[in-house]
């Protein structure tokens, strides 16, 4: 049998592959500080599982309704309102497994083969294999760390053609931790009016952010016809595994997504969805105390950078990631090693040092290293001090 052509164009994620090598070697007997993961390193909140065994035992294992039950719809609702100025009606509002799976349903109805989809660099990784797989053409456009890895207006409307449909990115991002501004998301916004283009806009770590509040840019009135917003409970909630999603769309989407579903995975687990309805409804400061921890994990991240003169580093003003350029090592050779790409360094510090990191490769970003850390002040220290001792030895 022959697989499908656009399967065959499709390579695992290296953050999963980077994360099965770090397990490897730790299996073996090396202590291997793991900073590739991109999940927060916090349980579940207690709140939130007392909600999920109350559900158990109030027999909520039936099929739910496939855009999700209407009461978690309410309370996705309620959120959009409270925390992004936002007026999604439940029947705007879809619940999938994860925001990969939002992120797949809209790609897959809105998109006819070869229409265009911008994507702003460094992108997370998924995001152009899932353009691909609905049979759309990614658009790269490249930024720079002196740009703090956000593409302006003026530049993302240099890469509109005819072909263009629609334009993807993430605010807070991952994996540099960039946020957009107002005023930057308002003027992509009357460049989407001007060109009718369908805004995606991830919004999954916009509570971890340090500073100014993340802004939705669906919260402008020229843009909420034409933006789905992208969110769930994963990062905010360290809710990872229980795989709630969600969209905030303009009506026909979201029909066009509950329809797709159907089809697909039906609903979301019943028991995480009744959960999800506590989750957002409780108060903020319930879980703000993952935020604090990684803001000081940030600013402890940020001094040891600082440390290693191979690194050249913008500071992430959400999610929990560092994203240093690293081309400084590039053609230099470490114990025997010769760099010659962010691929290699990558592999180096696993093997070398046992410290897993994320080539920028995976981002869209070759000549930089994504680091987490989604990992307790002690590791992150270690981790560091063996990256910037075993990057002197040139």
């Amino acid at each position: 049998m022959v697989l499908s052509s656009k399967l065959q164009m499709l390579q695992p994620p290296a953050t999963i592959a980077m994360t099965q090598k770090a397990r490897d070697l730790k299996q073996q007997g090396n202590d291997v500080i793991s900073l590739s993961i991109g999940e927060p390193d916090f349980d579940t909140p207690d709140f939130i599982k007392e909600a999920a065994k109350q559900a158990i035992d109030q027999n909520y294992s039936h099929y739910p309704p496939i855009a999700g039950y209407p009461e978690l719809r309410e309370a996705i609702a309620r959120k959009f309102k409270r925390d992004n100025n936002i007026e999604y009606k439940p029947s705007q509002i879809v619940v999938s497994t994860g925001a990969k799976q939002s992120i797949y349903n809209v790609f897959q109805c809105i998109l006819n083969e070869g229409d265009e989809v911008l994507i702003p660099v460094p992108y997370w990784v998924t995001y152009a294999d899932i353009v691909r797989l609905a049979g759309g053409t990614p658009v790269i456009i490249q930024t720079t760390i002196e740009e703090d890895f956000k593409a302006n207006a003026a530049k993302l409307e240099s890469y509109i053609t005819a072909k263009t449909k629609a334009l993807i990115y993430s605010s807070p991002c991952n994996p540099s931790g960039s946020v957009y501004l107002n005023t930057e998301l308002k003027e992509i916004a009357a460049i989407a009016q001007k060109h009718d283009l369908i805004i995606i806009s991830d919004e999954i770590y916009e509570h971890i952010v340090y500073g100014e509040k993340a802004v939705s840019i669906a919260s402008f009135p020229e843009a909420y016809d034409r933006t789905v917003t992208i969110n769930g409970l994963s990062k905010a909630y360290a809710m990872t595994g229980w795989r709630i999603g969600y969209i905030g769309a303009p009506e026909w989407i979201a029909k066009a997504c509950e329809t797709l579903q159907s089809q697909i995975t039906s609903g979301a687990n019943s028991i995480a969805q009744r959960a999800a309805i506590v989750a957002l409804d409780a108060d903020l400061s319930e879980t703000h105390y993952m935020v604090e921890a990684f803001e000081k994990r940030k600013n402890l991240m940020m001094e040891k950078a600082a440390e290693i003169p191979a690194f050249k580093v913008s500071e992430p003003k959400g999610a929990f990631y560092l994203f240093p350029d690293v081309s400084a090592t590039f053609g230099k050779t470490y114990r025997g090693k010769l760099i010659k790409d962010a691929d290699d360094l990558a592999m180096f510090l696993l093997e070398e040092v046992h410290v897993s990191t994320v080539s920028g490769t995976a981002f869209g970003m070759d000549n930089c290293l994504r680091i987490s850390f989604a990992a307790s002040e002690k590791q992150l220290e270690e981790a560091m001090n063996r990256i910037k001792d075993v990057l002197q030895e040139a």
